[in-house]
């Protein structure tokens, strides 16, 4: 019993949403039967209103029109999220596609909702062929950059250059995963966690690194020097074994060991191998295979040296005179 009273009294979401629904319904029924009509009267009344030449404005049409445009923007809110989430929930399609799904449906409701609230306000839609050109205008310079970055979404999402989960690096720099591609901004959660907004038109002009695009594999490359004396032969197999033990080395393609170049202090290596899942990260794996050729150097006594300057002293005696 005392669980449905804290029910009653904490309804969840769904259910405000839905009573929601339910009084926007009757509001629209009683609206139809005409029981507001003394409501209307009242509020449409002269001492209620006012004139601008021909035009009269009332406390009626001003909540009318509050009213309805609050209604249709929240039901074509509710109606869109309802639709994006039954789109996730597929899983034999891609998330890019579900992403641009979404993104058109989106844009249809509230077009529909757009174009519903306008006749149920009593505006008649052919007044609008006169001001499309204004309005193209409006949109050519003052809304420049939000339709530049609405339609680099759309080319993004069509093209499947980027998506969901996806790591990419920004030519000044910015990397992480791709979290979200919305109409005006993709969401990038960078490695120390923070949420980057980057509008869309920076992934469609500038260039963009997408280390997942066609595969999730990664290389990495170990620069290491040994000292002159010792074995090279030896060396190269032992750097080859660190990169083979690890567990998440790829065995296709192999790894590689080359013999760099000649230093001034040192013979320097190169070595390189592959991991199969680099969304899961590289630093461990680069992290371990650095240990394992640390304690196998140990083992066999290989030197990695590090520079040394050999100070040549002249006048000896002069200093000890002067001293």
């Amino acid at each position: 019993m005392r669980n449905i009273f804290l029910k009653i009294l904490k309804p969840s979401v769904y259910q405000v949403k839905f009573l929601l629904l339910v009084l926007c319904g009757l509001f629209f029924l009683l609206g139809f039967l005409d029981y507001f009509k003394p409501i209307e009267k009242f509020l449409s009344s002269e001492d209620l209103s006012f004139r601008i030449g021909t035009v009269k404005f009332s406390v009626y049409l001003f909540l009318k029109h509050v009213l309805t445009i609050s209604i249709l923007l929240w039901l074509a809110r509710l109606i869109s999220s309802f639709g994006e989430n039954r789109i996730k929930k597929l899983k034999k399609i891609r998330a890019g596609n579900k992403a641009l799904f979404a993104k058109i449906i989106q844009l249809a409701i509230y077009f529909f909702a757009f174009l519903i609230g306008l006749d149920v306000l009593g505006v008649d839609l052919t007044s609008f062929a006169i001001f499309s050109g204004a309005i193209g205008i409006g949109i050519g310079l003052g809304l420049q950059n939000v339709a530049s970055n609405f339609i680099s979404g759309l080319i993004l999402l069509f093209e499947k250059s980027i998506e969901d989960g996806d790591i990419v690096e920004l030519s000044d720099g910015t990397m992480g995963t791709i979290k979200q591609t919305s109409a005006r901004y993709t969401l990038i959660e960078a490695y120390d966690g923070k949420e980057i907004m980057v509008p869309n038109e920076d992934f469609v002009t500038s260039r963009v690194t997408n280390w997942t695009y066609s595969h999730a594999k990664g290389r990495i490359q170990i620069d290491i020097g040994v000292a002159y004396h010792s074995d090279l032969e030896h060396v190269h197999q032992l750097l080859l074994e660190a990169a083979r033990e690890h567990p998440r080395c790829s065995p296709d393609p192999a790894p590689n060991c080359f013999l760099k170049e000649f230093g001034d202090s040192s013979v320097n290596f190169s070595l390189l191998f592959w991991v199969d899942d680099v969304i899961a990260g590289r630093f461990e794996p680069r992290h371990d295979v650095l240990f394992a050729i640390w304690r196998k150097f140990r083992d066999h006594d290989i030197e990695i040296p590090f520079p040394q300057c050999d100070l040549t002293i002249k006048n000896t005696q002069q200093l000890i005179s002067n001293r």
